[in-house]
C-alpha cells in the first residue's frame, strides 16, 4: 500500500460514517452501501448486525424526518420523503395523519415568514399559492392561508 492511502472502510465501517450524520433507514443504507458489497450476503448479515444493536432504527428515522421537516414542508411532501425511505406503510400513514391534523397551523407559520401580507393582486395571490403547494400543502389548506381566512 502506498503511504497515506487509506485503507478500504469494511461495510460497517461505512454504515457507521453514513449514521454518524443522520438517522437511515434499511433501505437507504442497502443502496448506498451495495455498490461496496463484495461478497453476495454481506451487507444483509451487516445491516442485519446494526438493527440487532439498535443503530438502524425505523422509528427513529420517522420521528427525525418529521421533526425536521414539519416547520418547513407540507404533509404530502412528507409523506413522499418517508415512502422514499422505505418505510413501512402504517408507519408512514400514521404520522402523516398527526401531520394533517397541524397543516393548516404549520402552513400559516411558513405564509407569515415568507411574506406576511394577503396578495395585492391575482399575479401576488398565485405566487403565494404556488409556493405553498411547493412545498407540500393540500389545494384546501393553501387556499384558506392566501384568502386570509383565520377563522377555523
Amino acid at each position: 500500500m502506498k503511504s497515506g492511502a487509506k485503507p478500504a472502510l469494511s461495510l460497517t465501517g461505512r454504515a457507521l460514517r453514513l449514521l454518524g450524520t443522520r438517522e437511515h433507514s434499511r433501505a437507504e443504507l442497502e443502496r448506498k452501501l451495495a455498490p461496496h458489497a463484495e461478497e453476495p450476503g454481506a451487507l444483509d448479515k451487516t445491516l442485519d448486525a446494526l438493527q440487532a444493536k439498535g443503530f438502524i432504527n425505523e422509528t427513529r428515522v420517522l420521528e427525525s424526518v418529521v421533526h425536521r421537516r414539519a416547520g418547513k414542508l407540507g404533509a404530502s411532501r412528507i409523506q413522499h420523503e418517508l415512502q422514499a425511505k422505505g418505510l413501512a406503510p402504517e408507519a408512514v400513514a400514521e404520522a402523516v395523519a398527526q401531520l394533517r391534523a397541524s397543516e393548516l397551523e404549520r402552513a400559516r407559520d411558513i405564509w407569515r415568514k415568507k411574506f406576511g401580507q394577503p396578495p395585492q393582486d391575482a399575479a401576488e395571490r398565485a405566487k403565494q399559492m404556488r409556493f405553498l403547494a411547493s412545498r407540500g400543502f393540500g389545494g384546501d389548506t393553501i387556499r384558506k392561508v392566501v384568502s386570509g381566512a383565520d377563522d377555523d
